[in-house]
């Protein structure tokens, strides 16, 4: 096999595959209409629908009175939240300290509408005696505050609703200092002198989009976890396909999209019903039923949830649930890509920059795996050098494939070369570096990171294309120190111009990515000198 044609074969997939991947990322990726930020919610908007569980499997929309409710404002170090006392959903986010986009002055909205679009989370009470299963509709919360602000480590927000038999509900929502994650606690304070039925449910709404993502990095959509299947995606067409129940111990359901999940944790030590259901609204919903709580006369109890609605930051995600941290989604080589990513964090720890780290792990990958590098090039020589007997065989033999391929294959073992010695290095090579690919897209510390000068956002692309450039330049640099194997002059041509389709492939990936290959590239241009060097001093002839 040629090295040169398999350098193209192997080059035109992986471009293809990541220029698919940032293709999607632009038209498959919803994004915030900017005029959305500025909105006010209006929350007797009919377009509000409620969507309640009953207790059964078959759960239908329940039909809802809209009574009179207000929005209440909670900011924190991280958060802006507005909390509507219909229901006491969460129904708008914005995390203070991630930008809408780069240089703005307006913080991610995470939550709330856009441009027509909800994405809410929700809670309440159903079961024999939840008033969000009442025939009144859910219930309205009484607030002492119209707004909350932390002020210390810990900020409550209770709301309080009494049904007409006099039995107190308190929902409180628990902010934290510097936390994405959010406590519910729900007591019930049965002052009747009959036993109380209940049944915990949480769940998160989303207008379903359109266009679904393709390929995992870019998934849009749901995802939960069982105590048998840790992380499975379910996406806005397998929710229209099949209703999603599942029993399990534990367990949690997400909405996934890039760089960012909410999610909703039940209590670990019970049985959880998994649900999902699309709404004649188009409206997405997976949610947890927890088991049904039963609360004697004149007793108190208090059920409890957590819901996170933040960055995908995978310590912080672990720790609210073992599983919870395979919402940062490094597809199918996640093997490889976490170890890199925990390598890359430590590297910025210690650099203090992610431009400086991304350099730091391209050189240390690259020196790993310089015995594979100095394997290939070394094949490569060697393929090279015996192009004269080869045309001398084929001269031979003419058109007796049989009896030329006899031949080549007993040359190569007299002259101890392995024709695949120049496909097997790269083949092994490309899990590494799609791996560090997924890294370089998922991870949300990378997002607005900045580097050096024009470079002020990693996860964009290169705003006046200097990288591009420069990579295509590295790598026709590369071309012309690589010995040359093939003779057919149109598959010549189409190596003299990969250059040039690389350069314009790159002009829209993430920065990050190509300083990465513009760093290995740069690297391989050394590797090579050396290796070459080497060879040619044992007389070994490397190029024409």
């Amino acid at each position: 096999m040629e090295s040169q044609r398999t350098f193209l074969f192997i080059g035109l997939m992986l471009v293809s595959f990541l220029l698919f991947q940032e293709w999607n990322t632009d038209y498959n990726t919803p994004k915030a209409d900017p005029s959305a930020t500025t909105q006010t919610l209006n929350p007797t908007s009919s377009e509000s629908e409620d969507y309640v569980p009953t207790s059964s499997d078959s759960a239908l929309p329940a039909s809802a009175t809209l009574a009179k409710r207000s929005v209440i404002e909670i900011t924190t170090d991280v958060f802006k939240v507005k909390i509507d006392t219909r229901g006491g959903d969460i129904v708008e986010t914005y995390l203070l300290q991630y930008e809408e986009t780069k240089g703005s002055e307006t913080p991610y909205m995470l939550l709330g509408e856009f441009d027509g679009k909800q994405y809410f989370s929700q809670s309440g009470l159903i079961g024999l005696n939840g008033p969000d299963a009442s025939a009144q509709g859910r219930p309205t919360y009484h607030v002492e505050q119209k707004s909350y602000t932390l002020t210390g480590d810990e900020l409550r927000v209770p709301l309080q609703f009494t049904d007409s038999n006099g039995v107190n509900f308190t929902k409180t929502y628990v902010f934290k200092k510097g936390q994405y994650d959010v406590a519910l606690e729900y007591t019930i304070n049965n002052t009747t002198s009959t036993p109380l039925q209940v049944q915990l449910y949480t769940q998160v709404k989303r207008t379903v989009q359109d266009k679904g993502s393709m390929v995992d990095q870019n998934y849009l959509g749901a995802a939960y976890g069982t105590d048998d299947d840790p992380y499975e995606k379910y996406s806005f067409s397998d929710m229209a396909d099949k209703n999603l129940n599942k029993i399990t111990l534990g367990g949690y359901v997400a909405f996934i999209q890039h760089y960012f999940v909410s999610a909703w944790v039940p209590m670990q030590d019970q049985s959880n019903t998994l649900y999902s259901l699309i709404t004649k609204s188009n409206a997405a919903i997976i949610g947890v039923k927890d088991e049904a709580v039963n609360i004697q006369a004149g007793s108190e109890q208090t059920l409890t949830a957590t819901y996170y609605m933040g960055p995908k930051e995978s310590d912080v995600l672990e720790a609210i649930h073992p599983d919870l941290d395979l919402t940062v989604d490094y597809g199918w080589l996640w093997f490889i890509s976490q170890p890199l990513f925990v390598l890359l964090k430590w590297l910025h720890s210690i650099l203090g920059n992610w431009g400086v780290a991304i350099i730091a792990i391209t050189i240390i990958v690259k020196s790993l795996m310089y015995p594979l590098t100095k394997a290939q090039y070394t094949s490569m020589a060697k393929m090279r050098a015996l192009q004269p007997k080869m045309a001398a065989l084929k001269e031979k033999f003419g058109d007796d494939r049989q009896k030329f391929g006899q031949a080549t294959m007993e040359m190569y073992k007299k002259e101890k070369v392995n024709p695949m010695g120049g496909c097997f290095p790269i083949l092994l090579q490309m899990p590494i570096f799609l791996a560090l690919f997924y890294v370089f897209l998922e991870s949300t510390e990378l997002r607005h990171a900045e580097f050096i000068f024009w470079l002020t956002d990693l996860s964009a692309k290169d705003p006046y294309y200097v990288l591009p450039i420069l990579f295509g330049a590295s790598m026709f640099i590369t071309q012309k120190l690589q010995p040359m194997t093939v003779t057919d002059p149109m598959q010549q041509k189409m190596m003299t111009f990969m250059p040039v389709i690389f350069s314009v492939f790159f002009l829209w990936f993430p920065s990050g990515l190509v300083l990465y290959w513009l760093v290995s590239n740069l690297i391989s241009i050394v590797q090579m000198l050396i290796i070459y060097r080497g060879m040619e001093k044992k007389g070994i002839k490397v190029r024409g």
